[in-house]
């Protein structure tokens, strides 16, 4: 266990390493204009290595993606009685701004230039925005009773709408050049009037598990 452990960890410190190497590259000489296998010699790694590690190109640049993707899903299903969805997504929105998460897109000038100079990156940035929606909408229709998977996905659209709104507000401050507490604070206020204005509609949406029936 602890051998496979250690794997675990040097697997995904290659990984990290490949990533980093990777954007440092593309955001210098653009995406479009640096190969695989650059990459691999600069990382000191087979080729085979990267591809096996990032089967798309575009993902040694949004490594990160899966976390995009299932933080906000395992946040709303995780959340303790008696908290609502819409407040979980709140909180966790928070939570995620006070630890300088990356995937929040407020933190590296040159990572934002990068992603809008390469129409292939906006492109998987998007699709990733996409996923991210999807997935919420999988989740939150797991939880709710027959007949009500029309309401949790268009929950699950207005709250992944706000997290991307805020995702690309960020980035728009920093490029204006807003950064630290003036940026966290900046995203964290118009995060309250973004999840304000669902709080009409979304503060009693609290689907919980169903109990599955012992046979």
């Amino acid at each position: 266990m602890e051998k496979q452990g250690l794997r675990e960890r040097k697997k995904q410190q290659t990984r990290e390493e490949i990533a980093n190497v990777a954007t440092a590259m593309f955001a210098e000489r653009g995406f479009e204009n640096v190969t695989i296998a650059e990459v691999a010699h600069a990382a000191g790694v087979a080729k085979m290595t990267v591809t096996n590690h990032f089967p798309l190109k575009e993902d040694l640049v949004f490594d990160r993606a899966e976390h995009l993707i299932r933080e906000l899903p395992a946040t709303l299903v995780a959340r303790p009685e008696g908290e609502s969805v819409l407040a979980a997504a709140r909180r966790g929105y928070a939570q995620r701004l006070a630890a300088h998460d990356p995937t929040l897109g407020h933190l590296g000038v040159r990572f934002a230039r990068m992603v809008m100079d390469s129409p292939a990156l906006t492109a998987r940035e998007r699709q990733i925005q996409v996923e991210a929606e999807q997935v919420l909408a999988d989740e939150l229709v797991a939880l709710v009773e027959p007949g009500d998977e029309l309401t949790a996905r268009v929950v699950a659209a207005q709250i992944s709408g706000v997290y991307r709104i805020l995702y690309f507000t960020a980035r728009k401050l920093l490029l204006d050049g807003l950064q630290g507490l003036e940026m966290v604070e900046t995203l964290g206020a118009a995060a309250q009037r973004a999840f304000a204005l669902l709080e009409a509609d979304l503060s009693g949406f609290d689907p919980r598990p169903r109990l599955r029936s012992t046979p």
